[in-house]
């Protein structure tokens, strides 16, 4: 008979607990979180095995796991656990620690995962942006009708936030690897489809939503999901319109031009879809979940960014003086979003995208 020696990592369960607001250790393995959750595959379900797993510190066992991206924070587990453990929210913790885990370079992880560094995670971008506004040397209000180009120069500012992401990309793309390698060091079944067959299959779930139709408890959280993903999809279109716009010399763009009209459409989707996310979270959190620092930081953060977006447009138009000081503002929610895209829960996004991809090509699926 052989004896297996377990090595408990006790900050592991400790900052599981911190994140997640839930004590592992209090769950008696009755399995009614797996019995109920319509998303757990027949062989090896979750997540009863990753709560034990949790509360042993197991941190091994958890770093580079599959199942927990499987899961969608639906909640009925929560619903359901006899001793209100919260296993949705467990999970949730553990899909932050482990974005947070193989994210590119690691300071920036850490600066981005405490309260007390945020004011320094917010000066970076705004240093970045001073910097180049101040060598293209427009560091100053301009007189005159309001034209934000006289502010931050079109060529710059395409030039630097491309650099900027090109940069971003490839620190993601580094940590997606090393997660690629350890799902399948953790899961390392035959393949059964190919990878692009795979991908197109997820990404079809996601457009539709499809797994998070399947929830009984938060209903409402698969609208406020959709309501924000498409918003953010469309903003991402009408900003690449934009951009394509400034090319071609036909910017300014007109109130009622198409690419107007799609841009606040996509940002009145996402004022609701966070309106109802930020109000379940402050009045249904027995039925939600306890909500971090990392959840409010990124539903706050996306908040600031429509808000800002839509008053330096209305500023624009309505020819305000404070205009320049909502584009800088503005600004630095672009950048600090941008910058910090693998470290916030964008990241969630990324990641639990790969190993959806992942576990489709391995049959891995409820």
């Amino acid at each position: 008979m052989s004896i297996i020696t377990l090595h408990p990592d006790i900050n592991f369960i400790r900052q599981t607990k911190k994140i997640s607001g839930s004590s592992v250790k209090e769950c008696v393995q009755c399995g009614e979180c797996t019995a109920i959750c319509s998303l757990s595959p027949e062989n090896k379900p979750f997540p009863r095995k990753e709560l034990i797993w949790a509360g042993w510190g197991l941190r091994n066992k958890l770093m580079g796991n599959l199942d927990i991206w499987l899961c969608h924070q639906c909640g009925d587990c929560s619903a359901h656990c006899p001793r209100g453990i919260n296993p949705a929210d467990v999970l949730a913790a553990l899909r932050q620690m482990n974005y947070i885990h193989y994210a590119k370079p690691k300071f920036l992880a850490h600066l981005l995962g405490r309260p007390a560094y945020l004011p320094l995670a917010l000066v970076i971008p705004v240093v970045i942006i001073l910097a180049i506004i101040y060598a293209a040397g427009t560091l100053k209000i301009p007189e005159g009708p309001v034209n934000y180009s006289k502010f931050f120069p079109h060529a710059w500012l395409n030039s630097s936030f491309f650099a900027i992401t090109l940069l971003i990309i490839g620190f993601t793309m580094a940590g997606i690897r090393n997660f690629w390698n350890d799902l399948k060091k953790n899961f390392p079944e035959r393949k059964q489809t190919g990878i692009y067959k795979s991908f197109k299959t997820v990404i079809a779930e996601i457009i539709f939503h499809k797994n998070f139709n399947q929830c009984k408890t938060q209903k409402s959280r698969g609208i406020s999901h959709l309501m924000v993903f498409y918003g953010f999809i469309l903003l991402l279109l009408v900003t690449v319109l934009a951009i394509i716009a400034v090319i071609t010399n036909n910017y300014p763009l007109p109130f009622l031009s198409p690419v107007k009209i799609l841009g606040n459409t996509a940002a009145l989707l996402m004022v609701a879809g966070l309106g109802i996310m930020i109000y379940q979270r402050l009045f249904n959190r027995q039925k939600y979940g306890n909500s971090n620092y990392a959840d409010w930081l990124f539903l706050i953060t996306l908040f600031l960014l429509t808000i800002s977006g839509i008053l330096l447009e209305v500023a624009r138009f309505e020819n305000w003086q404070s205009a320049y000081h909502f584009y800088f503002f503005h600004l630095v929610c672009v950048w600090f979003i941008i910058f910090y895209v693998p470290y916030i829960k964008f990241g969630h996004f990324i990641y639990r995208t790969v190993a959806l991809v992942y576990a489709r090509s391995r049959g891995r699926k409820a």
